[in-house]
């Protein structure tokens, strides 16, 4: 299998981008709510494995064996959560790099 195309080479772009906008989230001082990430990462991440289970389990969708890693949550293989993993990483650091920072307000006012 030397050379062949498997699901974690297609999906190391994705992950790779998603870690790098964290990253940079993370220097800039603008890094997303790692709470509100992680139970976002939770249901995220539950309810891709129902459906995945779902579909692969049904025959909807089929993965060459040749292809995957070997590795399974219930019938769907470990590589099928990835694009789950990058959109809940890549999306909340996103939002905040390219939201503005809130205006302090002006002196003497405010809590």
């Amino acid at each position: 299998m030397t050379g062949a195309l498997t699901y974690w080479v297609l999906n190391a772009p994705f992950l790779g981008a998603a870690l790098l906008v964290a990253l940079a989230a993370l220097l800039v001082r603008r890094a997303p709510l790692w709470r509100v990430l992680g139970l976002t990462a939770l249901g995220v991440l539950l309810l891709t494995g129902l459906f995945d289970n779902v579909l692969v389990g049904t025959g909807i969708v089929g993965y060459d064996s040749a292809r995957i890693s070997g590795a399974f949550v219930g019938v769907a293989p470990i590589e099928d959560f990835s694009y789950a993993v990058a959109a809940v990483l890549l999306l909340p650091s996103l939002w905040r790099l390219l939201t503005p920072p809130p205006k302090d307000p002006p002196a003497g006012e405010g809590p």
